[in-house]
């Protein structure tokens, strides 16, 4: 679980990234899933975007990602959502 530092120094290191996924009208796949997890492992922290016509708000959409991934949710501002794992091989990101 992230602390409010933590999670506000995530954020921070996540405003100059761009949106590398995005969640749309298909919903939450396992295809999807399996894709966040992956660029999880390689980076640590992503940023998605939710497209309007997806069925989930960009809140359901982090949190059920979050789930089912075994990741935090660090923020979702506006259609953006922003998740962290740690990484077990390629660790990049020190939290205190």
């Amino acid at each position: 679980m992230l602390t409010s530092k933590q999670r506000a120094y995530l954020r921070g290191l996540a405003t100059n990234e761009s949106a590398i996924m995005q969640v749309g009208k298909g919903g939450i796949t396992d295809n999807l899933v399996k894709t966040v997890s992956d660029a999880l492992e390689a980076r640590e922290l992503i940023k998605m975007s939710v497209l309007e016509n997806s069925e989930y708000t960009p809140r359901e959409s982090a949190e059920a990602l979050a789930e089912a991934v075994g990741a935090d949710v660090v923020g979702v501002i506006g259609r953006k959502i922003i998740l962290y794992r740690e990484s077990e091989k390629h660790k990049k990101i020190e939290l205190d």
